[in-house]
């Protein structure tokens, strides 16, 4: 069965800067040798996702890029904005206002502060477990 985790943000280090924790969810990712994708909301966030994965730890390399060349099959994190079609990996963090369907094996739904954020993750919870996901809620 599938399953999508909520991480909802609280802590102020991430209510600051939401992103630290997708880096961190990569870094696990990584650790744990589980092929990701991090499903950014437009191109510019993919764009600082790529910056902050390149200095996010100085011991600790976490090899990603942007979506779109030859190395996309080969690399650990696959950093995809919206129009890429991109193969299935078993794990995605998703950044988006809709549910990360596809085939993965689970997905990490990183849920900002801000209500509106809130709101949208109600109906993504909605969303999985209408199709039967197994779910659940991690306060960050």
């Amino acid at each position: 069965m599938p399953r999508a985790d909520f991480y909802l943000i609280d802590k102020p280090r991430f209510r600051e800067e939401p992103l630290l924790l997708v880096c961190e969810l990569a870094r696990k990712a990584f650790a744990s040798e589980q092929p990701t994708v991090i499903l950014a909301r437009n191109q510019d966030q993919a764009e600082e996702i790529d910056a902050r994965l390149w200095a996010f730890d100085d011991d600790a390399f976490i090899p990603h890029q942007i979506a779109g060349d030859d190395d996309d099959a080969i690399t650990a994190v696959l950093i995809v904005p919206p129009g890429m079609d991109v193969g299935d990996r078993p794990l995605a963090i998703n950044l988006r206002d809709d549910c990360a369907l596809g085939k993965h094996e689970r997905i990490l739904e990183v849920v900002a502060a801000d209500p509106a954020e809130r709101d949208g993750s109600r109906k993504r919870w909605s969303e999985y477990k209408r199709r039967g996901y197994e779910l659940n809620k991690h306060e960050m």
